[in-house]
């Protein structure tokens, strides 16, 4: 079974080792030490074994299925099909030799799709947050972003030449404002125009599923810098294939593609491929040209990369993606209703079991996201794991550092391939775990961990790994 599989390998990693390393070189056994203050906390990360698919999909980015219906790869065959004599590699970077008609040509129909002026395309999304913060902000500028942007914006933050990096309250307009006027106080050369100040924002954020207020924060800066030297960085990650028509993402569906200078979509997610996309106008495709180290010195993406990226945008732009779209709001809604029907669910959220603050007003939302973060009390976030993963369904566990101190959570994960059998399951089992430990909680039980929990740790002890 491949919950056992799993939890076995988990254990493994989960070996304290520094005393194993004793003779080898300092060098190993300081790193050891290190990763053990991991292991000892549980939140080691390590290599997972892939599931097949008799295992309940809640944690893969392929959310529209194209990867696992195969759509996405005979779209590509067949475009490599039209392409028989294609070079394997770029051969050199953008700005040398890389720099071949065919990537020119997908870039421009992306660009025409999403109405922007120019489209950069990147090794992944990653590379795409990195490249564009590290070479577009000047010395002198500013970077003012939302606490929750992804890791891969820290990166950028560290390689930028901007003077100022300030966070604000996640998705908070009136956090945004104050820190915007604290910087136009305290640096008079903001008000003015002289220096500029680049807004970082998620469309939907990775680990809690909510929806960027990008309305109510274009109104802030268009207040708060009205000569234009404020402008915004979107990372449309999680949105693209899931919200607005085609799924072309969040700043679409708002009609903001003129208030917005640079917008991030990936294609590892919902296109089933790999990828990053800056979509921008020409001003800032030739300072990522020029500024940009891991662009200027980076290797054009190959032939293959490419043409999986035009395959699955073709998709899009044809709306074979908008039922798989469809299904994954009715998923979502469904699990919704499921969960909150059981009477167990409002117990276990008002003694502080379980949470999911994306319940609140579920049903008045236009839409809904296919991420759901299910949040737990610090450390039960591996016990609810342990429960779904030994009833073959697959959610990860998070906690500190991926996510703050105090908000561990199973990221839950929805897709087009998820049926309501499958989330019928997943809702009662998540009711079950609450169960158990309600009576833990209230002596009724004899035990000190539910069922599943238990089962894990046995597994742990039969190899040998003690806490």
């Amino acid at each position: 079974m491949y919950a056992d599989e799993l939890i076995k390998k988990w254990a493994e990693e989960h070996r304290i080792r520094a005393s194993t390393t004793k003779n080898q070189p300092a060098f190993y056994r300081n790193l050891e030490r290190f990763l053990d203050s991991r292991r000892q906390g549980q939140n080691l990360m390590g290599l997972k074994p892939r599931w097949d698919e008799t295992v309940a999909d809640f944690t893969t980015c392929d959310f529209l299925s194209l990867s696992r219906s195969g759509r996405v790869r005979e779209e590509f065959l067949n475009e490599l099909a039209r392409y028989p004599n294609f070079d394997l590699g770029a051969a050199g970077s953008r700005i040398l030799y890389g720099n071949y008609p065919y990537l020119n040509q997908t870039e421009q129909e992306i660009a025409d799709f999403h109405g922007v002026e120019a489209v950069h395309l990147t090794q992944s999304g990653f590379a795409a947050n990195v490249g564009v913060l590290s070479g577009v902000p000047l010395p002198g500028d500013a970077i003012v972003y939302d606490e929750l942007v992804h890791a891969s914006s820290h990166e950028g933050f560290h390689l930028s030449l901007a003077e100022y990096k300030l966070p604000f309250r996640h998705n908070d307009p009136d956090s945004l404002r104050d820190t915007l006027a604290t910087l136009k106080y305290d640096q008079p050369e903001f008000e003015a125009g002289a220096r500029s100040v680049l807004v970082c924002v998620e469309s939907i954020y990775s680990m809690d599923g909510d929806v960027c207020l990008l309305q109510e924060f274009v109104q802030v800066v268009r207040e708060e810098f009205p000569n234009g030297n404020a402008q915004f960085v979107v990372d449309e990650a999680h949105s693209l294939g899931i919200i607005g028509e085609k799924g072309k993402g969040l700043v679409s569906l708002l009609g903001l593609e003129n208030e917005i200078a640079i917008r991030i979509h990936v294609a590892s997610k919902s296109l089933g491929c790999v990828g990053g996309m800056i979509l921008c106008n020409n001003t800032i495709r030739s300072m990522l040209l020029n500024c940009a180290r891991s662009i200027h010195f980076s290797c054009a993406p190959s032939f293959p990369m490419v043409a999986s990226i035009r395959s699955a945008y073709q998709l899009l732009m044809r709306g074979e993606t908008e039922e798989a779209q469809h299904k994954i709001q009715n998923n979502v809604k469904h699990f919704f209703a499921v969960l909150t029907s059981n009477p167990v669910w409002d117990t276990a959220v008002d003694e502080g079991l379980l949470d999911i603050p994306l319940l609140e007003d579920w049903t008045q939302r236009p839409f809904q996201t296919h991420i759901v973060p299910l949040r737990t009390r610090a450390g039960h976030e591996m016990l609810v794991f342990f429960q779904l993963i030994l009833n073959n369904m697959n959610a990860y566990p998070m906690a500190f550092p991926v996510v703050p101190k105090g908000q561990s959570r199973v990221r839950l994960v929805f897709h087009a391939h998820n049926t309501f059998g499958q989330i019928e399951d997943l809702a009662s089992k998540i009711c079950e775990w609450a169960t158990e430990m309600l009576e833990i909680e209230k002596g009724d039980s004899k035990n000190e961990l539910p069922k599943s929990a238990r089962q894990a740790y046995g597994i742990r002890s039969e190899i040998g790994v003690v806490e």
